[in-house]
């Protein structure tokens, strides 16, 4: 089944200089491990490929449902140097959750997940 993220989680994104920060926050506490194992540091370097000059960290926070990325290189020197659009890294996190992911479907349906339209 394929799911988007955008049903199984929310995010927020900022920035730190050259490093824009994403967390996804599960929208219920069920689907943080489905979260915790798709939402990789290879899956989320493709997801933004092109966008980085420099790599992906990843950090969990079981206690809230969440995982918090780290997106070096992502804003081109960052805020006071970036000739980009965003260089605070707003839409980092609208980005992320446009992600669509792949679920056994017997894993769906036991864990109620919304399919993408």
């Amino acid at each position: 089944m394929k799911v988007r993220l955008l049903d199984l989680a929310h995010a927020r994104s900022g920035d730190k200089g050259d490093t824009a920060n994403v967390g996804v926050i599960a929208l219920r506490p069920e689907w943080y491990g489905l979260l915790a194992r798709e939402l990789t540091v290879e899956r989320v370097s493709r997801h933004f490929d092109g966008m980085l000059t420099g790599g992906v960290q990843r950090f969990e926070l079981p206690n809230l449902q969440a995982l918090n990325f780290l997106l070096h290189g992502a804003l081109d020197g960052g805020g006071t140097l970036s000739l980009k659009t965003d260089a605070q890294g707003k839409v980092y996190s609208t980005a992320m959750l446009r992600m669509m992911l792949d679920v056994v479907d017997d894993e769906a349906r036991a864990l109620a997940l919304p399919a993408a339209p």
